[in-house]
């Protein structure tokens, strides 16, 4: 009787022991929060993002979850916070957040961002042709964090003669992202506005816009834009996050439709020291 109760308590004790050691790898296993600017159609956005972070859970074994943020601010105080550590960031929100996370690094953009551009619409009723037509026309920005829907075309503006503060007609509005913008400028709510020219040329495509009220009347100069930037202290996971991104295909994840790309190539942060110049320059950020 006392041998088949000490067999029993032993076998007891194995189990429990194999239990605790499985519960305690998958408590081990670490876990990164992904993030990325809401910077058009949140819907799709967000369903992208999501399986976005399951592909890149599968590829590096880690748990990976994607949290959405309100809006591009939200997006840097959670990264300065360290409640996320990777995040798809535009030019100046990626300064901003390396300014305040002095260690984290852009490893990644698409091709199209070390050659990026802004495009200027207006109402086909509007009679604007130029910048220098926007004086005393009502017009709008995308959000005010926005490299391409704010900051960039806000400095063009200015190299142009037109102070977006006192030349058009009333205060520029902020619409918070792309879409937003030319749907504003296409109901004749705004008489011109300024947007990311890729989030543009998708909407044409893809007949979100009718470009029969709207119309491109400027396009910018290229500049460095949107950046994969991450704050991982383990070297390892780090490594293992950007080689997953920087292999990545189109047939990977959704994600590379809804930002126009097949693929990410690397990057670093220097690449972003004039977008940090710029809004040094326009005082928006010190």
């Amino acid at each position: 009787m006392n041998k088949m109760l000490g067999a029993t308590i032993l076998l007891l004790l194995s189990l429990l022991t194999g239990c605790t050691g499985d519960n305690g790898d998958a408590a081990k296993k670490e876990t990164i929060k992904i993030g990325a600017i809401p910077d058009q159609n949140v819907a799709d956005l967000n369903r992208s993002m999501e399986d976005f972070a399951n592909n890149l859970g599968k590829k590096t074994g880690m748990n990976i979850e994607y949290v959405p943020s309100v809006d591009y601010a939200a997006l840097v105080t959670a990264f300065q916070r360290g409640e996320i550590q990777l995040a798809w960031f535009g030019g100046l929100t990626g300064v901003q957040a390396r300014n305040l996370v002095p260690e984290a690094e852009a490893f990644a953009q698409r091709p199209i961002d070390e050659k990026f551009k802004s495009v200027f619409i207006a109402h086909e009723n509007s009679e604007i042709n130029s910048l220098e037509d926007l004086q005393g026309k009502s017009f709008t920005f995308g959000s005010e964090s926005s490299t391409s829907g704010h900051l960039m075309p806000r400095y063009f503006m200015m190299q142009a003669g037109i102070d977006a503060d006192q030349a058009l007609d009333g205060k520029p509005n902020y619409s918070g992202s792309h879409d937003k913008t030319y749907k504003l400028v296409e109901s004749g709510a705004y008489e011109a506005g300024a947007l990311n020219i890729s989030v543009w040329e998708a909407a044409v495509k893809e007949g979100k816009v009718d470009d029969s009220k709207v119309k491109v009347f400027y396009t910018t100069p290229e500049y460095f834009d949107y950046n994969w930037t991450v704050n991982i202290a383990d070297e390892e996971s780090k490594k293992k996050i950007k080689d997953a991104i920087l292999t990545m295909s189109k047939e990977d994840s959704e994600i590379m439709d809804l930002l126009q790309t097949d693929r990410f190539i690397e990057t670093n942060n220097q690449n972003y020291q004039a977008i940090e110049e710029v809004a040094k320059q326009l005082k928006i950020i010190k």
